[in-house]
């Protein structure tokens, strides 16, 4: 509470009294004997320097009086100090930390109440559907080949795009590394304006050959090189509804007992319905794959997502040969 305006002992010079206004202490002071003196005349109040509180008026000028004034000002004293304190406790007090945003940024929902019974919500799945442990997929041309006995996914093949091999590896015969006895690759075919899938077909075996059985991608010969081919079968065929096309090739190698290549050529029948070519690579011998595979595995082509599809444009053509 303020002292009302009066007279009070002046707390920078004890021996004189000095008047507060009842807000701020101003610059008129007089000896205590002058008890005469008339209040002085009004004007602007001059605050005095510091934040000095008044003590509490005088009832008379003896000692008694002396000891009041300085109980008055160490009790002001003290609730002035309480009352800082205090706000600054107020003001230093935290939200509850668990409930409060982050800078910048905003809370992203009420806490639930401990008692609370809802259901939390489901969360949305990132799997997609199974996978068919008997078919592999071509999502990029949206096709999907049967994986048969013997036949496994890639695992650590450095070629690009293969789709399936046989088990295993063995050394290969004409260089160091290690060989498969089977590949199926499937590609996109693009950076040409050929759409024939024969043209396109007789266009790709020879890369197919060579990248098979000539030189692999560090330049090293794994069956020493192709000494010659044939062509063993060729001919238009259904692919997924399409009509595509196939050629295959008997190659003799330096080393080894060679193998068949294959290059097969339909339009997919995914987004831009682009040409795609089906590489067969099969080693001949005892211990390739069986030659039937490759007719199995383009019988069973079927676009993605439709495992009954089998018709179609070209149903009824068969290869030649």
């Amino acid at each position: 509470m303020t002292p009302p305006p009066g007279w009070y002992r002046d707390p920078s010079g004890p021996h004189l009294e000095r008047w507060w206004d009842g807000t701020a202490w101003t610059d008129h002071r007089r000896t205590p004997e002058a008890t005469a003196v008339p209040a002085p005349p009004p004007g602007p109040p001059v605050p005095a320097p510091g934040p000095a509180v008044p003590p509490a008026p005088r009832a008379g000028g003896g000692r008694g009086d002396n000891r009041a004034g300085i109980v008055a000002l160490t009790t002001a004293g003290l609730v002035l100090v309480a009352s800082v304190v205090t706000g600054v406790v107020l003001l230093g007090k935290d939200d509850d930390p668990g409930t409060k945003a982050s800078p910048g940024t905003e809370a992203s929902s009420p806490p639930v109440p401990a008692d609370d019974t809802r259901s939390p919500s489901p969360s949305p799945s990132t799997s997609g559907p199974p996978e068919d442990p008997n078919r592999v997929a071509d999502e990029l041309n949206g096709i999907t080949l049967p994986l048969l006995d013997g036949w496994v996914r890639p695992d650590h093949v450095a070629q690009d795009d293969v789709l399936m091999t046989t088990d295993g590896t063995y050394d290969c015969p004409g260089d160091d590394g290690f060989c498969r006895h089977g590949l199926v690759v499937s590609r996109t075919v693009t950076a040409t304006d050929e759409t024939s899938p024969e043209a396109l077909a007789r266009e790709d075996i020879e890369d197919a050959a060579d990248d098979a059985y000539e030189e692999d991608l560090v330049g090293r010969r794994p069956f020493g090189g192709i000494e010659s081919h044939r062509e063993v079968k060729a001919g238009p065929v259904a692919v997924a509804g399409r009509a595509g096309y196939l050629v295959r090739w008997r190659v003799k190698t330096a080393e080894g007992p060679g193998g068949y290549v294959q290059s097969l050529v339909f339009r997919s029948t995914a987004g831009t319905e682009s040409p795609v070519v089906v590489r067969y690579v099969f080693d001949a011998g005892e211990d390739g794959p069986p030659l039937a595979d490759m007719d199995r595995m383009t019988k069973g082509i079927r676009p993605a997502g439709d495992a009954s599809t089998g018709g179609g444009v070209g149903s009824s053509i068969g290869p030649t040969g």
